[in-house]
């Protein structure tokens, strides 16, 4: 969950960054960002725009809860005073968590705000696999 201080809620601020930022569109994503000349007093936030084209109430809350929990992740992540906006489209309605994440990372590093050598694990959290944990990929015996 996003705390309160981490949320666009305005539609001023909705609008600002939409208009003013830098935009990266992925399959099932859009993603806006806005760096802000007010740098740290701002903070990081995150807003979410999920439309009824990507399906009923249902669909749309379960794609905004994936997008807040992925973000909620990578918000530590972004540069102080910047403020993203996440724009579902229709194909992220079927998309799993880690789909949506692939997505959103690669959104972040095009537009320069995912720091280079963070790789996502395969359901999309970010989160590295511990050493020594998975697969053995020694030789057969």
């Amino acid at each position: 969950m996003l705390p309160a201080n981490a949320r666009l809620r305005r539609s001023e601020e909705f609008r600002a960054v939409m208009r003013g930022g830098a935009r990266a569109g992925r399959r099932r994503l859009v993603l806006h960002a806005l760096a802000s000349p007010d740098g740290p007093e701002r903070g990081r936030k995150a807003g979410f725009v999920v439309s009824k084209a990507v399906g009923n109430s249902v669909v749309r809350h379960r794609v905004t809860r994936r997008l807040r929990h992925l973000v909620a992740d990578r918000l530590g992540t972004l540069p102080d005073g910047c403020a993203l906006v996440v724009r579902a489209l229709p194909a992220s309605a079927g998309a799993s968590s880690a789909e949506l994440g692939s997505d959103l990372d690669a959104a972040l590093r095009r537009l320069n705000l995912l720091p280079a050598g963070r790789v996502g694990k395969p359901d999309g959290s970010g989160r590295r696999a511990a050493p020594g944990a998975g697969h053995d990929n020694g030789p057969a015996v």
